[in-house]
């Protein structure tokens, strides 16, 4: 700990010591360019003209949020002149270029709308799907048809380089351990209960998201593959606005979704809302194919498998702010949400066995009913201390998840020698499970010189895991409980981290930011009355570089390291047996150890348009789930067998080594076509020691999305969405190729307030994932697939009153909540 407290000193006065030294004066002209509402015009063409023969002397595009820089033009008189499509043309002031070191900022620039072709512009106006910026990717949803009536979590897997795994969980480039954030605040959860909040999320809301998978040391060090930030649509409008929606899904089964927002902004209030209902039926095919040896004898399971759920999940985003002054601030946010699932799996099990009188079928039924609660919260202070940028923001955030869930197993065994008699099996489990998580963090930006900027923080958190199985044997109506199977197990953490982070501008063509971040772990398991308490503490260092050169106008590099951390989901750590069916269960690890990942990426941006992204990174000790066979004793007909089942247990894989390839390419067809293309080229290799025999898994794969936006005639937009993905490696698994392709058709009336918008997603019904594990001669393959195969019909009505005005942007997170294992 005292380490830990001598961390921030030390390297505050060596980044004092040695940052503004390194900055150098750069000459460069630039802006913000805003329309008549104060908001930002992206990609808006800036021109500088020569004042005396109107040529262009050099130019750039303005990124996404309006801003610009050129380097300044040899000694000459000039000025600026920018277009933009539904704009009208706008010309600066001439200026004079007096040398060398001559710059300017042209502050913000106003552009007028072209009321000739303003009509046609929002109509017709197409916009780029995915953008990618120095330090992250850009995915636009805000107003494509692909959003109109999806869930948060469908969006999030059509993004480039997110996959799910067999489970359901997300994966980026191949590699497990990213964190979400909801408009820069760590959403706390993982696993299931990650997959029921996003699914509980309409798309409606969102703006767009973020993919960064080289973080800064100003975030949490926890994820190994990077964060997913999760922007949501926000107020810009003083007085009322807002929109209400209705969805409609048929998969073969019906869903139906609702909800509205609005925006309020008076006079030094400004306060948001959503409420949302949606009732989803979701469906998943699943067929299994053991083959186990086992003293040379051979054994198989076909296993043929329908599940089919239902969520019902209403859920309330409430967000106010309040400008006590014009520099300082104070904000609370409140996300509640509740959901009931009614969950029914299927399964028709052939056993074949050496002895063929021992072969069997079994007719199995699985019923799980659950309540899922969220309550997040958050009290934010922003403060600008001058007026040279100095910011201070502090954040207190409480998190309480409660879970209740039921599940009930009935197994029929029919002998197909039928030389015995059929047995019937019926067991119960109640599996209550809650988090508390508690956190506070603060945050201070000191520009140190104009090109230099210091950052300083700290954060403190406390969870409280709570999980308690109970599991029941029921016979002739009575439930008795099965001491071997029920366990109570109660986890905490408590977090205490601070950071140092330096921004610099060296000269014309290099930029540099450096940061250190310090993490104290202590945590403790307890299985109550059925193991020791587990206690752990730990202290690590997360260094990060990022390095930016501006090789020409037209050729910008980018270098990137940094080190982080996935410590395990707590239900991880639980090591008792959660039953799945007769043959299958899973099976926690209480010397799980946490995963540690250098990763390093090169950026290379041509014609501020297309970018080529390599990368490496290394985990030790990476988290996997092993699928390993056990051999039980278990009852039938009132005599003792033995029984061999299929545990999947949580083990660190001794090694895994990542290399990425990126391309980012759009292309404009035409006026009325354009075509976001991404391409990943992915190596991953895992290692592990099995029985003393060490097991090497490793494959080349790519991955290529492609997204296009059509203008059709009579104002209708169609959106054409396809995506491949090769064989790939995933810890000890082998996942085979899979591909499908998304079509959506949107059409505006009414000024654009109101929007209706046909999908149809998986046309081929081809998004099936085969997964394969091959172990000591055993095979464990899995096919599923999870229904994706749909058309939804979606209506939307906007309604807004009065102008609109730049709200502050939050920058809280938290990743506690990402480990909850849900």
């Amino acid at each position: 700990m005292k380490k830990l407290y001598l961390f921030p000193v030390l390297f505050l006065c060596m980044l004092l010591g040695a940052g503004p030294a390194q900055a150098q004066s750069g000459s460069m002209l630039s802006g913000t360019i805003a329309d008549e509402k104060g908001q930002a015009v992206g990609f808006v063409n800036v021109a500088v003209l020569d004042a005396a023969s109107a040529k262009i002397v050099t130019g750039a595009i303005a990124d996404m949020d309006g801003k610009f820089e050129i380097k300044s033009p040899a000694t000459g008189t000039y000025l600026l002149k920018l277009t933009s499509l539904g704009y009208v043309e706008t010309k600066t002031a001439v200026f004079t270029v007096t040398g060398p070191e001559f710059s300017k900022d042209f502050g913000k620039i106003q552009l007028k709308s072209d009321a000739k072709t303003l009509k046609e512009v929002q109509v017709q106006a197409l916009r780029p799907t995915v953008i990618t910026h120095p330090d992250k990717m850009v995915v636009s949803v805000e107003n494509t048809a692909m959003a109109s009536g999806s869930t948060a979590y469908e969006v999030l897997t059509k993004s480039p380089g997110v996959w799910v795994d067999q489970d359901g969980n997300i994966q980026l480039n191949g590699k497990a351990g990213i964190q979400i954030m909801l408009n820069g605040k760590l959403s706390y959860l993982t696993g299931k209960e990650l997959q029921t909040l996003l699914q509980g999320m309409s798309a409606e809301n969102i703006k767009d998201l973020e993919i960064i998978t080289n973080p800064s040391s100003k975030y949490d060090a926890e994820g190994a593959s990077g964060i997913i930030n999760i922007n949501l649509k926000k107020n810009i409008d003083f007085g009322l606005n807002g929109s209400v929606y209705g969805n409609y899904t048929y998969n073969k089964l019906n869903s139906y979704s609702a909800g509205t927002n609005f925006g309020f902004k008076q006079g030094k209030w400004n306060t948001t809302a959503s409420l949302d209902f949606a009732n989803q039926l979701r469906y998943r095919d699943i067929n299994t194919n053991r083959i186990i040896m086992d003293k040379g004898e051979k054994s198989t399971l076909l296993q043929d498998g329908y599940d089919e759920s239902e969520r019902i999940s209403p859920s309330l985003r409430f967000n106010t702010d309040y400008d006590i002054t014009d520099k300082h601030s104070i904000g609370f946010m409140a996300r509640l949400a509740h959901t009931t699932s009614s969950d029914v799996f299927l399964t028709a099990t052939n056993q074949t066995l050496q002895n063929a009188a021992e072969n069997k079928f079994i007719d199995a039924r699985n019923e799980a009913d659950g309540t899922y609660k969220n309550g997040t919260f958050n009290l934010h202070y922003m403060g600008k201390l001058d007026t040279a940028g100095t910011t201070l923001s502090a954040d207190l955030d409480f998190v309480n998840l409660v879970n209740d869930d039921q599940a009930e197993f009935f197994n029929r065994t029919i002998f197909l020698s039928g030389n015995q008699a059929d047995a019937t099996e019926l067991l119960q489990n109640d599996n209550p499970t809650s988090y508390n998580i508690y956190a506070a963090k603060v945050d201070f930006t000191k520009p140190l010189t104009k090109t230099t900027k210091l950052e300083l923080g700290a954060k403190a958190s406390h969870v409280i895991s709570d999980n308690e199985l109970q599991f029941y044997v029921v016979n002739d109506g009575r439930r008795n409980l099965d001491p071997n199977r029920s366990n109570h197990f109660i986890y905490t953490e408590n977090i205490y981290a601070a950071y140092a982070n330096l921004s610099a501008k060296l000269g014309d063509k290099w930029t540099m930011q450096a940061g250190l971040r310090a993490e104290q772990t202590e945590s403790e398991g307890d299985l109550k009355d059925k193991a020791p308490i587990n206690k752990r503490s730990y202290l690590n260092f997360f260094p990060t570089l990022f390095l930016q050169q501006k090789v020409s106008d037209n050729y910008q590099i980018g270098y990137k390291f940094s080190r982080r951390i996935n410590r395990p989901h707590y239900e991880s750590l639980n090591p008792f047996v959660f039953y799945l069916d007769k043959f299958t269960s899973a099976q926690g690890n209480p010397n799980l150890k946490p995963q540690y990942t250098n990763s390093f990426e090169v950026t290379n941006t041509f014609k501020q348009t297309y970018n080529l992204i390599l990368s490496y990174a290394e985990t030790k000790d990476f988290m996997g789930e092993v699928p390993m066979l056990v051999k039980r004793m278990v009852e039938e007909n009132g005599e003792m067998k033995e029984e061999i089942a299929t545990v999947f247990l949580q083990q660190n894989v001794e090694d895994l080594r990542n290399a990425t390839a990126t391309l980012v390419a759009p292309v404009r067809v035409s006026k009325s076509w354009e075509i976001s293309n991404n391409l990943i080229l992915m190596y991953n290799r895992y290692k592990k020691e099995i029985a003393d025999e060490p097991v090497l898994n490793e494959k080349t794969t790519f991955f290529f999305n492609t997204n296009h936006n059509i203008r059709l005639p009579y104002g209708f937009g169609l959106e054409l969405s396809g995506q491949y993905q090769g064989p790939a490696a995933y810890a000890l698994y082998e996942v085979k190729s899979t591909w499908w392709a998304d079509a959506g058709l949107k059409r505006s009336f009414k000024d654009d307030k109101l929007t209706l918008t046909l999908n149809v997603t998986d046309i081929f019904r081809s998004r099936t994932m085969n997964v394969d594990t091959y172990l000591n001669g055993n095979l464990n393959a899995i096919e599923q697939y999870r229904g994706t195969q749909a058309v939804r019909f979606s209506l939307r009505y906007k309604f807004n009153k009065g102008k609109s005005f730049e709200q502050r942007k939050r920058d809280t997170s938290l990743d506690e909540l990402n480990r909850t294992g849900n």
